[in-house]
């Protein structure tokens, strides 16, 4: 009976697949006809019978050059989309000491976690995807088999702390069931179909299946005859046989009446791999759901994929390819000419085969007209007025101008227009740019409640502190929080480094930064130098911020043991009595803790008012 169930139930999944391939099939059409447009093969059209073929040349002597705009445009866009910073700080949910630990504690969680999965290069090669097809997913999950080894079971096999996991996932994959849901959220289930090998397969999941030839796609290179005795290498995406491969189907399914869990449902060929509640709880109430953040390069109202800005383009550049073929084509019988041959008068193989060489003797036959060479006129205007436009529209349809596109000025332009048109340039980013902050914010909050769900009571991890030291901290899942996630800066396409700059340097000058004495404190000093572009020169050497870390240290410990440690005399009493007056005004204290710290900050006052009455200006009074 249960064979019989598991049967039934990857049957189910695989026609569920089939009937989704088949809604989402002109989206794939189009997303690889980007593919070929961008990578160089831009003879190519969607057939009829729904596949991408390339059309021939009407004659023989067509040229067929490739003259790529659109590879310039999307990396002049993905260059300005990666000065867009990842970085995302937890803020407090209350002004309460507690809160406040717990924020601090969950962003350095979250900015380890961001360097040991490289986040930064994960989201480039996610902008890529998504500026060639328009969609491109991250998948965040717990990996039980990464992380530090923390023993060994009963057959030798090491047993590791688990960490956090993060993968690109290309629109190829994933299968919504209602492609107009808006949102990938509004999806009652999503598959995400991968083709892995065999291996693998038994390597993750323990089943051996039965491997086959799984279509994927690739660039092939191959060379191709052009006009004018010349072969160029075109590559295109074609598909292509992978042996002893098979595809895994993981289908998520939402939390219903039925299933509040959810379901997981995992098949590969005609196996089973697994079927139980949704892994993770990622969502703000405390519900499990997808585990897949989305980004998009420009929005379809209502549709769940976005599009590329290439669709766009695409008419352009055959229009374009065509004005440039055609021109080169009309300079061609410039230089060489069409020759005029009466019928029968010279030998026209040899003259096809040799044509007219420097010094050639033409022997033509007595009576009839010798050969002369037609008039070709000249180059029409209109070439170069189509030219001039079309490269116009490139700029007006990508909204990447030439200044980005080439570093292109001119000696006419003042300092404000090409500021104006830098402006304009990441203005039609703004779009682009927001989704990819939306998307990361989103992987930082699954990676967070990845911690919190499967961290454990205790977990030790290296964290870097506000000066850059690094400690070794230990804490429990419980003792993180994702509630509330905010970006460190404002979106870098808007704010430039010069401009931030300039802002600093007109503060310094003003003496707004100055402290009372009149000039900059060190901790003003080693800010400026960090929002200058220099580093954290001297923020190791930030006393104040070393002072604060420790009086924190205090105030859990009093918090969690109900005890405080003498005061010592590196102690800055004057920061240590604000920290822990701050404790004190605070919730989160059991009366043996309140009491111990209200002790050790009368030790600091009587330590203030000691140095007070023995300071040299009190002695001369």
């Amino acid at each position: 009976m249960k064979r019989l169930f598991a049967e039934e139930l990857v049957n189910d999944v695989r026609r569920d697949w089939e009937s989704r391939r088949e809604k989402r099939k002109a989206l794939e059409l189009q997303w690889r006809l980007n593919m070929n447009f961008l990578s160089g093969n831009q003879y190519c059209e969607i057939t009829p019978t729904g596949d991408i073929d390339d059309y021939g040349k009407q004659y023989w002597w067509q040229s067929r050059e490739v003259f790529n705009q659109i590879a310039s445009v999307v990396e002049t866009r993905l260059a300005k989309l990666a000065r867009v910073k990842t970085g995302v700080a937890v803020r407090p949910t209350s002004d309460e000491d507690a809160d406040a630990y717990a924020a601090k504690l969950s962003t350095q969680v979250l900015k380890s976690a961001q360097e040991s999965v490289d986040l930064v290069k994960l989201i480039n090669a996610a902008s890529a995807w998504c500026e060639t097809t328009g969609t491109c997913f991250l998948k965040v999950g717990w990996n039980r088999d990464a992380g530090g080894v923390i023993g060994v079971d009963k057959k030798g096999k090491a047993l590791h702390e688990g960490d956090i996991s993060v993968t690109v996932i290309p629109p190829f994959e994933i299968f919504p069931d209602n492609l107009l849901a808006g949102e990938l959220e509004n999806c009652r289930s999503v598959i995400h179909a991968k083709a892995y090998h065999v291996d693998e397969v038994a390597d993750c999941w323990g089943v051996e299946v039965k491997g086959e030839d799984v279509n994927v796609f690739s660039l092939d290179s191959s060379p191709l005859p052009d006009s004018n005795g010349y072969f160029k290498g075109v590559t295109g995406v074609n598909s292509s046989l992978a042996p002893d491969h098979c595809v895994v189907l993981e289908r998520y399914t939402l939390p219903t009446k039925d299933s509040p869990d959810g379901r997981l449902t995992i098949v590969a060929a005609d196996k089973l791999l697994y079927d139980g509640d949704l892994p993770y709880i990622n969502q703000k109430d405390g519900t499990r759901g997808y585990p897949f953040a989305t980004m998009r390069c420009l929005d379809k109202v209502g549709c769940v994929f976005g599009s590329s800005v290439i669709e766009r383009l695409i008419p352009l550049q055959r229009a374009y390819n065509d004005v440039r073929n055609r021109k080169h084509e009309y300079m061609n019988r410039l230089a060489m000419g069409v020759l005029a041959v009466e019928d029968g008068s010279i030998d026209k193989d040899v003259l096809e085969e040799e044509g007219l060489a420097p010094g050639k003797v033409l022997v033509y036959r007595q009576g009839s007209e010798p050969p002369r060479m037609m008039d070709p006129g000249r180059i029409p205007t209109d070439f170069i007025n189509e030219e001039e436009r079309l490269l116009s529209e490139f700029v007006t349809v990508s909204g990447v101008s030439e200044l980005s596109k080439y570093s292109q000025t001119y000696a006419s332009m003042s300092g404000t227009a090409i500021s104006l048109l830098v402006e304009q340039d990441n203005t039609r980013l703004a779009s682009t740019s927001g989704s990819l902050r939306e998307c990361v914010k989103q992987v930082c909050y699954f990676i967070l409640r990845a911690f919190k769900q499967f961290a454990g009571e205790k977990r030790f991890m290296r964290l870097a502190g506000d000066n850059g030291a690094m400690q070794l901290k230990c804490f429990s899942g419980s003792d993180l929080t994702a509630d509330d996630l905010m970006f460190e800066t404002d979106n870098e396409l808007n704010d430039t480094l010069a401009n931030r700059r300039n802002m600093v340097l007109e503060l310094v000058r003003l003496g707004i930064l100055d402290g009372k004495e009149g000039k900059l404190s060190e901790r003003n000093k080693s800010r400026v130098l960090e929002l200058l572009g220099f580093g954290n020169w001297e923020s190791a050497a930030d006393l104040a911020d070393c002072q604060r870390d420790a009086a924190i240290r205090e105030n859990a410990q009093a918090r969690e043991k109900g005890v405080c440690p003498d005061i010592t005399d590196v102690d800055d009493d004057q920061i240590h009595e604000e920290e822990h007056t701050k404790a004190l005004l605070s919730d989160g204290l059991s009366q043996r803790g309140r009491k111990a710290l209200e002790k050790h900050v009368a030790a600091h006052k009587r330590r203030l008012a000691l140095i007070a009455v023995n300071s040299p200006v009190q002695q001369e009074e």
